[in-house]
C-alpha cells in the first residue's frame, strides 16, 4: 500500500520500510553533492513520523507488534463503547447522573477489555500457530472475547453464543480483507 504526502515541489511514496522521493522542482531539491538540502530531509523525515503515527491495524503485519494491534482495537472498543452508551442513555433515560456515569463507564470498559481480548489473542494466536494470515487465528480472538462475555454475564449460553458469533464475524471479517470484499461503495466495473 503506497500513501502520497504531496507538498509544494516533491512526493514522497510511503510503503512500509520503503521511503522513495521523487522531486518535480527544476533544481532537483537537491545540492550540487546530490544530497538532500537539511529543509527537506527534515520534511521528509516529518511525513514519515506522520505515517508511523497514523499505522492503522491493517498496516501492521499479522503476529508481530501485538502490544501495539492490541493498543489500536482497545481504542477501538473504547470508542464503540462510548458511542454505544451514549445511544443507551439517550433510549433508557438514567434515575440520576450518577446512575449515568455508571452505565457509561460499565460499557465502555466492557468494550475496551473486549478490544483488548481480541487483539492480543489473534496476535498472539498467529505467532503461536505460525500461520499470520489464517482467518482461523481471528475466530479465536472473537471466540476468546465471546468467552469473556460469558464469564461477565455469568451465562455459559452467553459464552457459547457470543464465541460463535464474534467468532464466525472475525473470521469472514479477514477472509473478506483477504479477498477483497466490499460492503459499500462504488461497484467495481
Amino acid at each position: 500500500m503506497f500513501r502520497c504526502f504531496c507538498f509544494k515541489h516533491e512526493k514522497i511514496h510511503l510503503n512500509y520500510f520503503h521511503v522513495r522521493r521523487i522531486s518535480s522542482s527544476p533544481a532537483g531539491g537537491a545540492s550540487a553533492a546530490g544530497l538532500p538540502e537539511p529543509a527537506e530531509e527534515a520534511r521528509s523525515q516529518a511525513v514519515v513520523d506522520l505515517v508511523r503515527i497514523q499505522m492503522g491495524y491493517w498496516d501492521i503485519p499479522e503476529g508481530s507488534d501485538c502490544v501495539q494491534k492490541t493498543w489500536i482495537t482497545t481504542k477501538l472498543g473504547t470508542a464503540l463503547g462510548l458511542v454505544g452508551s451514549a445511544y443507551h442513555m439517550v433510549a433508557v433515560q438514567p434515575d440520576s447522573a450518577l446512575a449515568a456515569v455508571q452505565r457509561a463507564t460499565n460499557g465502555t470498559v466492557t468494550m475496551a477489555a473486549l478490544g483488548a481480548i481480541f487483539g492480543m489473542s489473534t496476535c498472539l494466536s498467529a505467532q503461536i500457530r505460525d500461520a499470520p494470515d489464517d482467518p482461523l487465528n481471528y475466530f479465536i480472538g472473537g471466540c476468546a472475547s465471546g468467552i469473556f462475555l460469558g464469564a461477565k454475564t455469568h451465562s455459559a449460553m452467553t459464552g457459547t453464543s457470543a464465541c460463535l458469533g464474534l467468532g464466525t464475524l472475525a473470521f469472514f471479517t479477514k477472509v473478506g480483507k483477504m479477498e477483497g470484499w466490499r460492503v459499500a461503495g462504488p461497484p467495481k466495473l
